[in-house]
């Protein structure tokens, strides 16, 4: 296959008619669920193009959107792209200090939010940049704020005046138009303005839809769920491409009800990130522990099964007999709980541990991991049907070249690796080299099949005292397969052995204590004892399976979560471990006083 290159707009607008039923996209808010139908979308996107043209919005101009998920965020996007305006995204998370360098970074020339909740962050800097245009997309009390029906209905009294003006605006946007600003969150230092064209995009589009993992004309009509931020690549382009292939998306409100979603969308796929299959798989365990009697015994053995499946080698004879009788009796109604339809997910933003690759796929889910960057658009690699190891992230796109450097790091080359950092072309220099290989920044290698294998990102592999490294994503990984430990963070860096900061995750921990009789929650000295005794035994466990160097000798327990707002993950949820060393200096020297 050879991508053709292609706008955004035109790309998603080939699969409205094969969308077969009537809505193209749905977003949840505040308990009830909003759809709109192709034709709607296309004439708001029209309209809501025409009211922004209207205000002085020009090809090239920089309109920074920050909204969380939904019909909006779509239209609004389709509508800037139309006009070869270069969206902004922000994330919802973003602290207004930051939306402001952004802002000003970019030139953005109008700001979209979709609510005062979201704007009440940037608000304290909005008189520092006087000219901008601000536009709510849902509901606001802003005084200064434009509201999406007025620019709806600008666009539309301009469209019956001009109806050709919008097909001329539109046809002047050309593939090699620069699409998208995106700000990489970064684990250091200010964001850096990634800078992708519509071709860029759309040939990750073209070539990753080879790489869908279900039959897309048998499975016509199926629904498919989005709670990825659409201000981050990966879930943009998947989602252009399910406009593509003509399939609705379901946009939900909250992370937190997903499960309650996933009775009601009884989708047949959607994107993750490995934290919430982590959940799932600890929650489903959990749940299996409680049970009683013979429930309980059929579950663990069920369970058992699942968790000694194997990718690499898939169980033959009497073992796939087990499987089968452990589908019927248990992973069956596993399936039910997530909806009934489910056929499977894709992962990426992370590493995902082979153990739940493994395990998904035993109980009758397509467990897929692709890899990729903000600077690639994303996708460099994916898993695809026939094509998997537990562990892997697949084989290069077809339209992607891929090579390992001498010291381990991995470089791309394609259509889909940026054109730049904005305004800032010592970066740019720093990883896209004058043959056009992409520096990624991770360390992997890439076996005779041509899987790819992530090990860790390069700069944060560290060096023992003793001379050996450690790569503690790989540490912590393994350590996050234990119910107990909601997070970690592995340490070590120039010192004689690695230890490791643990966040535990209280339900579990407190259902397990309140098994074993324990009552006294109210004494903490008590309750910490108890919760240290956990977090050891599932230590040691662990550190069985780690050669001795990157075995955690010594941990400390912290009693609340790392979080984007206390500034130790990035939007895109990566650790900040240097914010995460200064903030807990001092427990940190203490793990290491005696040595």
């Amino acid at each position: 296959m050879k991508a053709i290159p292609v706008t955004i707009p035109a790309l998603t607008e080939e699969g409205f008619n094969k969308n077969k039923t009537g809505v193209l996209m749905a977003v949840k808010r505040g308990g009830h669920w909003f759809e709109i139908s192709p034709e709607k979308f296309k004439q708001q996107v029209r309209h809501f193009a025409l009211g922004l043209y209207s205000l002085g919005i020009e090809k090239g101009d920089r309109i920074a959107l920050h909204s969380e998920n939904g019909n909006e965020w779509m239209i609004a996007d389709h509508a800037i792209l139309s006009l070869g305006a270069i969206n902004v995204p922000i994330y919802t998370t973003q602290p207004g200090d930051q939306i402001k360098y952004i802002l000003e970074n970019s030139g953005a020339k109008a700001y979209l939010y979709s609510t005062d909740t979201l704007f009440s962050s940037f608000k304290p800097y909005v008189n520092d940049l006087k000219d901008l245009k601000i536009i709510s997309l849902v509901s606001s009390s802003e005084p200064k704020a434009m509201h999406f029906e007025q620019i709806l209905e600008k666009g539309a009294s301009i469209d019956k005046n001009e109806p050709d003006l919008f097909d001329t605006l539109r046809s002047k946007v050309k593939p090699e138009d620069l699409a998208s600003f995106i700000y990489t969150s970064g684990t250091t230092g200010l964001p850096k303005g990634v800078m992708l064209t519509h071709a860029n995009i759309t040939s990750n589009v073209q070539y990753s839809v080879e790489r869908i993992p279900f039959d897309i004309e048998k499975n016509r009509g199926g629904k498919l769920l989005s709670y990825l931020p659409l201000s981050h690549i990966f879930e943009r382009m998947l989602d252009y491409m399910y406009l593509n292939i003509g399939y609705p998306i379901y946009y939900i409100e909250k992370v937190e009800d997903i499960k309650e979603d996933l009775q009601v969308i009884k989708p047949i796929f959607f994107a993750t990130v490995p934290r919430l299959l982590e959940k799932v798989y600890t929650g489903i365990k959990e749940k299996t522990r409680k049970e009683s009697g013979v429930k309980r015994k059929i579950g663990v053995w069920a369970m058992a099964q699942a968790d000694a499946f194997n990718l690499d080698n898939p169980p033959t004879g009497a073992d796939a007999f087990k499987l089968k009788l452990a589908d019927k009796l248990v992973f069956s109604k596993i399936r039910a709980g997530l909806g009934g339809n489910l056929l499977g997910m894709i992962s990426g933003g992370a590493a995902l541990a082979p153990n739940l690759m493994n395990f998904f796929t035993a109980i009758g889910l397509k467990m897929h991991q692709g890899y990729g960057l903000t600077e690639t658009s994303p996708v460099l690699s994916v898993t695809t049907e026939g094509a998997i190891k537990a562990g892997s992230s697949g084989k290069a796109l077809e339209c992607v070249e891929l090579k390992i450097a001498d010291d381990g790091e991995i470089l791309a080359r394609g259509p889909n690796i940026m054109k730049g950092y904005y305004n800032n072309p010592e970066a740019t220099a720093e990883v896209i080299s004058e043959d056009g290989w992409f520096s990624t920044g991770d360390v992997g290698h890439i076996d005779d099949d041509g899987f790819l294998f992530i090990t860790d990102r390069k700069k944060d592999i560290f060096k023992l005292s003793t001379g050996k490294y450690v790569a503690p994503q790989h540490v912590e990984n393994k350590l996050l397969n234990s119910p107990y430990i909601e997070q970690i963070v592995v340490l070590g860096a120039k010192r004689k052995f690695c230890s490791a900061l643990v966040v535990p995750n209280e339900d579990a921990v407190k259902s397990a204590l309140e098994e074993k009789g324990f009552k006294d929650f109210d004494d903490q000295e008590k309750y910490s004892s108890e919760v240290e005794k956990i977090i050891q035994k599932e230590v040691d466990r662990l550190n069985e399976t780690l050669p001795k160097w990157e075995q955690i000798k010594k941990f400390a327990i912290l009693d609340s979560l790392f979080s984007i707002e206390g500034g130790e993950l990035t939007p895109t949820l990566k650790t900040k471990r240097r914010v995460i060393r200064e903030k807990f200096i001092s427990i940190i020297e203490s793990i290491y006083k005696e040595d």
